[in-house]
């Protein structure tokens, strides 16, 4: 596991996350690659294949410096096989008790998911100082995440959710936004073609997004 500065500065120097779901393991070191290759540092994949976990590893172990982070986390059996698939941070929808019980026992980066002000202060206060806002656009986009600038400046935000290249430097570009996450960079169609050169475009292409905001 990773600590948070080490995440704040991999984000630092390529703020756009991808957020894919990868439904075989044989798509997992060529993705790691491509995602390399484009200049990104980081991926988020959802548990929502059964190849997920297997998927973490192996882009682990085919690039070691990239940080493979699992999301779509809902429970505590979730947390732990994420953690024992090597992920280096988590990020979770939303947060039930149960969830906040198992998260209280990791010290490594999570992201809980909210989509309000009042989600915001309690995960702060209960020692989270980096949360993903989901669904982004659906849930007030970049103006709900500015309207929150002013009273909560000490929160900082990954938006995820109907983030687009058109859209995503209006996220970027707000003081409280570190990252933020999209699934446009590799669909399941692009991965189960094999188009790795064209997945490291889309990679090159929104590490220059984050490089121009």
């Amino acid at each position: 596991m990773i600590d948070f500065a080490t995440f704040r500065n991999a984000l630092a120097g390529a703020p756009i996350v991808p957020v894919l779901t990868v439904e075989a393991v044989e798509h997992a070191a060529p993705l790691a690659a491509a995602l390399k290759a484009g200049g990104l540092g980081s991926a988020e994949i959802t548990l929502r294949s059964a190849a997920a976990l297997a998927v973490i590893a192996e882009m682990k172990q085919a690039e070691p410096s990239l940080l493979v982070g699992a999301g779509t986390v809902l429970t505590e059996g979730d947390v732990d096989a994420a953690l024992k698939a090597g992920s280096d941070f988590l990020v979770t929808p939303g947060t039930s008790p149960d969830l906040l019980k198992a998260l209280a026992y990791h010290n490594g980066v999570v992201l809980p998911g909210i989509s309000s002000a009042s989600e915001a202060m309690a995960r702060f206060e209960e020692g989270y100082g980096v949360l993903k806002f989901f669904p982004a656009e659906a849930a007030g986009g970049a103006n709900f995440l500015k309207s929150l600038a002013g009273p909560l400046p000490h929160i900082d935000f990954m938006p995820t959710g109907g983030l687009k290249p058109h859209n995503v430097g209006d996220y970027l570009a707000l003081p409280n936004v570190i990252a933020a996450g999209g699934t446009w960079i590799a669909s399941a169609a692009d991965m189960a073609a094999g188009d790795w050169s064209g997945i490291e475009a889309r990679a090159r292409e929104a590490a220059n997004i984050g490089k121009t905001v």
